[in-house]
C-alpha cells in the first residue's frame, strides 16, 4: 500500500452518501479512510448539509432497489440538491457504478445507461485505459496507462447521441475506456456494449466524474489489487493543491 501524498496537511474530508439500497458505501468509506490525512463520514440521503467536505462520493449499490430505472428515484433524494450546489461551487463529486447512474439521471453528467448488451449481470476484473490524466480524479495516472478495476452491474451500457459524443471528445470528457491489456479498445474488451468502450466521463468543468468500475474495491493488495488507489490519491492531491493555493 502506498502512502498518501498528503500526510501532515489539513485533513481531506470525504462524504459518502448512503441511499436506501446502497451496498458499497462501507467499501468507499474504508478505502478513503486508508489514506493518511483523509477522513470520511457518512451522509444520509435526507441530509441537506455538506459543510466542511472536500469531496462527495455517490457509491455503488441499488438505490431504492433500482425500481423504475437505476438512479431514477435517487435523483430526487433531498441530498441531491445539496450535491448539485456543491458541484456548482466547484466541489469534487465522484459517482461509482450506481452513483454514476444517479449522476446521469440527475443531469449532472451527460448521457444515459442501457442494460448490458446480452442482458446479463457482469461481475469481473476489466482493463481500463486512462484517456484523460488531467482531471482531479486521474492525475495520479498517466494518459494511456492501463489499469485493472472490477465491474459489477447489469446496466452499464453507456450511450449518448452523436452530438453529445462529439462534445465529450472535443472537451476531453471521456476519462476511461474499456480495453485489452495492451491498451487497444476492442469489442471483446467491452463488457457491456458501451458506446466507444466508454467506462467513465466527467462534466465539462472536470469536477464531477462518474464511472462504472469500482476503484474502491482495489485499494489494498490483500483484496486483490491497488490500481484503484490512484483515483483517491488524485483527489487528495487536487484538494491539497487547492488548499495550498488559498
Amino acid at each position: 500500500m502506498t502512502d498518501s501524498p498528503q500526510t501532515e496537511a489539513t485533513p481531506v474530508r470525504f462524504g459518502v452518501v448512503v441511499f436506501p439500497g446502497s451496498n458499497c458505501d462501507a467499501d468507499a468509506y474504508d478505502a478513503v479512510s486508508s489514506f493518511p490525512g483523509a477522513e470520511a463520514r457518512y451522509l444520509w440521503h435526507k441530509d441537506t448539509g455538506l459543510d466542511g467536505l472536500d469531496c462527495v462520493i455517490l457509491p455503488g449499490g441499488f438505490s431504492y432497489g433500482d425500481y423504475l430505472r437505476c438512479g431514477a428515484i435517487a435523483r430526487f433524494s433531498p441530498i441531491m440538491t445539496a450535491v448539485r450546489n456543491f458541484a456548482d461551487a466547484g466541489g469534487l463529486v465522484i459517482g461509482i457504478c450506481n452513483g454514476f447512474q444517479i449522476l446521469l439521471e440527475a443531469g449532472m453528467l451527460p448521457g444515459a445507461m442501457h442494460q448490458n448488451e446480452g442482458l446479463k449481470f457482469v461481475c469481473k476484473l476489466v482493463n481500463l485505459r486512462v484517456e484523460n490524466d488531467a482531471t482531479p480524479f486521474t492525475s495520479g495516472y498517466e494518459a494511456g496507462q492501463v489499469i485493472k478495476i472490477p465491474i459489477a452491474h447489469h446496466e452499464g451500457n453507456y450511450f449518448i447521441d452523436n452530438v453529445g459524443l462529439a462534445e465529450l471528445e472535443a472537451n476531453d470528457q471521456i476519462v476511461v475506456r474499456y480495453c485489452e491489456g495492451s491498451g487497444q479498445t476492442t469489442a471483446e474488451s467491452n463488457p457491456n456494449g458501451s458506446l466507444g468502450n466508454i467506462a467513465g466521463v466527467c462534466n465539462r468543468e472536470g469536477n464531477v466524474f462518474g464511472l462504472m468500475p469500482h476503484p474502491e474495491r482495489v485499494c489494498d493488495a490483500v483484496i486483490g489489487g491497488t490500481d484503484g488507489r490512484g483515483v483517491f490519491e488524485s483527489i487528495i492531491s487536487a484538494i491539497a493543491a487547492r488548499a495550498g493555493a488559498r
